[in-house]
């Protein structure tokens, strides 16, 4: 209380008669508790709050009066404290946004930076056409909702969704038609059936990672991160799971239509992505194992570019698998209709580059082939001008993968001094990876980040999400399958719900001041880099919960805050979740423009409690 108040109680109690002074000393106090608390609330981090001041009504206190866990209901449902809605709690100056239109019908499938009508402006060659081409902000995308297709149903719950999905979800009879004979997808009334078959799984896929496991060590938690390029469906990548193991599957948009769009239908981690002129948005020595079954691509074409890129995201030690044409030629290359010669040189090609990039060939059993990748490059250093290996690339940064051109180089290890030791450090082995200190910070590689920061924010994160089942109270129960965390940080949410059955798209935004994705790999995470004024590689109605930490203020001078929301509902499966974490000024903004989407939202306190500026936006979508 200030010295001036003080004074003036102290005179007040003299003058008045003695029985009101006990009175009005507790109202006087009351009432300067309830406007300290005000001024606490408000300029607690020293900034002005852009909600008006409220005149307060008898009784008022404090007005960010919020839904609280401790404010529950006899019937258990979350309620809010008497004095104030969330809408009076956190006024606006402005009325309320219009309703945002739902976009035409042939926009059901829209993916704005692989539009089909787009790619045909770029060159087919190396496949740049496939790449992302995102529409200019000054052509005015659409604003607008994207709509759902006719008859779209919940999708099941994981592990149920693995096998089969609505086909109203994912209309696209091309693919189950030309792929029925391969086994990929079959209809079945109103549904998509996977059996796990495929080009490369003639025998299920079942069958053909239990061959894989005979070859590579995919019990024992060393392999933990898979890169599946050219996945098809993702068969291979959901079956994975069953060993523990963690697969972003990337495929192109492209003939077979939705191949990305059915494995997250079906609650199997994937993105749309293609090898063709730029690096893969992901860091250096983020996988532990890189896997293409007859994906067609042409490993030693421009001067090997392809192959390097997968050495580049492989870790020291880390695994690559090819199986499909033209591995064990001699027995297969009839089948496959191919010359013998051409099928021959194309895997003596092969050979050679990767003899060339010191990778070691471990087995080659039926039609699947197994390299390792060395664990550090000295001993490559002393070869490289008798293997003719292509130079190191000195021009970037290995971890650099945001709209960065691939070279023919090869990408540079951490240095080290003893040929025993492992480029970068060694990781520990699943499931003790998550939450053990990443290489990356024990070398102190990150700027301002210490194992000090690691093991705090760990900590606090398992605080956060506990909170956050206070309001989404499905989140232990399986609904929310295919979750994105929008600013991941080191990993931090993403550790916290893997108690759960969920998988989490750690997403590095590219405006961070630190690169934080390598850390969320070496955790035995996924993960991509991304601009988030630009849409994501994914289709619509992909993610059931998306989770938004400081993102729209990291963003707000950058570009219009809609179009962010746009895309989080574009992304946001109907019936969805999110969770939107910034500071109080930031969140009545954001609330505008979720009422204009007829998004179910509330605002209420983080788990710093009342006088904290920073706020959550919870939305529940099932809330009807």
């Amino acid at each position: 209380m200030s010295r001036t108040a003080t004074a003036l109680l102290a005179l007040l109690t003299l003058l008045l008669p003695s029985p009101n002074r006990r009175t009005l000393a507790l109202a006087f106090a009351g009432v300067a508790l309830c406007v300290a608390s005000y001024l606490l609330g408000i300029y607690s981090n020293n900034r002005p709050s852009i909600a008006p001041q409220l005149s307060p009504t008898p009784g008022d206190c404090h007005p960010l009066l919020l839904p609280s866990p401790s404010s529950a209901s006899s019937d258990g449902q979350l309620g809010f404290l008497p004095l104030h809605s969330a809408a009076a709690a956190f006024p606006v100056d402005q009325p309320p946004l219009p309703p945002l239109p739902f976009c035409p019908a042939n926009f059901t499938h829209y993916c704005p930076c692989h539009d089909p009508q787009r790619e045909r402006l770029f060159p087919t060659r190396d496949l740049q056409h496939r790449e992302r081409h995102c529409p200019d902000p000054r052509d005015r995308p659409p604003r607008c909702r994207v709509p759902l297709p006719p008859g779209y149903r919940a999708p099941l719950p994981w592990p149920a969704s693995r096998d089969r999905a609505w086909f109203a979800n994912v209309p696209f009879p091309k693919l189950s038609v030309a792929k029925k004979e391969q086994n990929w997808v079959r209809v079945e009334g109103d549904w998509l059936v996977f059996p796990g078959g495929g080009t490369s799984f003639i025998n299920g896929v079942k069958w053909y990672v239990t061959e894989m496991a005979k070859q590579v060590p995919l019990r024992s938690g060393e392999i933990r991160t898979v890169l599946d390029i050219g996945c098809g469906v993702a068969s291979f990548g959901g079956h994975l799971l069953d060993y523990d193991i963690l697969t972003m599957s990337v495929a192109p948009r492209d003939v077979h239509e939705a191949q990305v769009q059915f494995a997250l239908e079906r609650g199997i981690p994937a993105m749309l992505g293609v090898l063709s002129i730029h690096r893969l948005p992901f860091p250096s020595r983020s996988f532990d194992m890189a896997h293409c079954a007859r994906c067609l691509i042409t490993w030693t074409g421009y001067n090997g570019l392809y192959l390097l890129e997968i050495d580049r995201v492989l870790r020291p030690g880390g695994y690559w698998v090819l199986s499909g044409p033209p591995i064990n030629w001699k027995n297969m290359y009839k089948g496959w209709g191919r010359k013998r010669q051409e099928v021959a040189e194309e895997q003596k090609a092969i050979e050679d580059l990767a003899k060339r990039l010191c990778w070691k060939k471990v087995s080659e059993k039926s039609a699947m082939a197994v390299w390792q990748k060395p664990t550090n490059l000295l001993h490559c250093m002393k070869k490289s001008k008798t293997l003719n290996s292509p130079p190191f690339c000195l021009r970037t940064d290995p971890d650099s993968a945001w709209y960065e051109k691939m070279d023919t180089c090869i990408s540079p290890l951490p240095k080290l001094e003893v040929l025993e030791h492992t480029s970068g450090g060694n990781l520990v082995n699943w499931p003790k990876r998550l939450n053990a200190t990443p290489p990356r910070l024990l070398a102190r590689s990150i700027e301002r980040i210490t194992i000090e920061n690691f093991n705090h924010e760990n900590k606090l994160w398992s605080e956060r999400v506990l909170h956050y089942e206070a309001y989404l109270s499905n989140l232990p129960r399986g609904k929310y399958r295919n979750i994105m965390d929008m600013n991941a940080g080191l990993g931090g949410f993403a550790a916290a719900v893997s108690k759960f059955p969920v998988w989490v798209m750690n997403v590095v935004p590219v405006d961070n001041k630190n690169d934080t994705l390598g850390i969320v790999y070496e955790r035995g995470l996924i993960g991509t880099y991304m601009d988030w004024c630009e849409a994501f590689s994914t289709y619509p109605r992909t993610y059931d919960l998306i989770h938004a930490n400081g993102v729209f203020s990291m963003y707000m001078d950058k570009c219009e805050l809609i179009s962010i929301v746009l895309e989080m509902d574009r992304i946001l499966r109907p019936g969805g979740a999110a969770i939107v974490r910034d500071h109080i000024d930031v969140i009545v903004k954001v609330k505008q423009l979720t009422d204009s989407l007829r998004w179910q939202s509330r605002i209420v306190h983080s788990e710093n409690g009342p006088f904290h500026p920073e706020k959550l936006l919870i939305v529940d979508n099932s809330v009807q």
